[in-house]
């Protein structure tokens, strides 16, 4: 496993997200989560516009090996989607947080959810890895 970035936040259903400038929060798909599934195959994305519920179903990604959902980490609207991932979901194998990215979201309120600094999240895989 490699370094967190440290400008992400994690949430324990692993996904990250960033905070950008224009107030507006990327998601993705954390590298354990990647590595967990296995070799992706298929990324189901939200239409932009779609309003999504803090832990609610946002996104849907296949593997060979399985199939799992991706939770909003913050209420919002969609303004933005990595439409590059439905002809290439192995980006988010190969770069979970780079091109790998999912959704941008406007967020409906302030903060960032439950998310957690790299520290905490670290702290989450170490547990779940013993």
């Amino acid at each position: 496993m490699s370094e967190l970035p440290g400008d992400l936040l994690y949430t324990s259903e692993h996904e990250w997200l960033r905070k950008e400038e224009d107030g507006s929060i990327t998601v993705g798909i954390t590298e354990y989560a990647q590595a967990q599934l296995g070799d992706l195959v298929y990324i189901e994305l939200p239409e932009v516009g779609a309003e999504v519920d803090e832990g609610g179903e946002m996104a849907v990604v296949e593997s060979v090996k399985a199939a799992s959902d991706v939770y909003a980490p913050v209420s919002g609207t969609v303004v933005e989607v990595n439409t590059a991932l439905v002809d290439d979901p192995e980006k988010v194998n190969s770069d979970p947080y780079g091109e790998g990215w999912m959704v941008r979201l406007e967020p409906s309120g302030e903060g960032t959810g439950e998310a957690m600094d790299p520290d905490a999240y670290q702290e989450l895989l170490d547990e779940l890895e013993s």
